[in-house]
């Protein structure tokens, strides 16, 4: 067996991207419009493992997904979760979970999918304004 992508559904295509390629640094790999069955595929790879996809499925027809929580969440490691999160909040992307322990940090997609960002190697020392955050919503 061999694992290929994750696939999530989202309302609006162009805020997704801006969410997974511009936010977190994903790459997208290939695309695939799919005009009579009126949806588009879109596959992103993290640079280090562009193998292991995130599909994100783009219905032209409007539908409510619900609030996604039960898809439970995408993970990345990344390389400086607080210049990630930084990145993230400049782009008006809410920190739900901060990485208060210097390894772990939740956000959620304009589609309310969480997704989990963890420190590559070992924990980095708190910084605030991390330290002192307090969690926004849920993810």
């Amino acid at each position: 067996m061999k694992y290929l992508h994750a696939m999530v559904r989202v309302r609006d295509l162009d805020a997704s991207l801006r969410f997974f390629r511009d936010g977190l640094g994903l790459r997208e790999t290939r695309r695939k419009d799919y005009p009579e069955g009126r949806f588009t595929l879109v596959y992103l790879g993290a640079p280090a493992n562009p193998e292991s996809e995130v599909e994100l499925t783009y219905n032209y027809d409007d539908e409510d997904y619900g609030s996604a929580r039960n898809f439970g969440h995408l993970a990345f490691e990344v390389d400086d979760i607080y210049a990630t999160c930084a990145h993230l909040q400049s782009m008006g992307i809410t920190i739900n979970r901060p990485p208060r322990d210097g390894h772990m940090a939740f956000v959620r997609s304009p589609d309310l999918v969480s997704v989990e960002l963890l420190q590559k190697g070992g924990r980095l020392p708190p910084q605030e304004p991390w330290a002192s955050m307090a969690n926004t919503g849920v993810w």
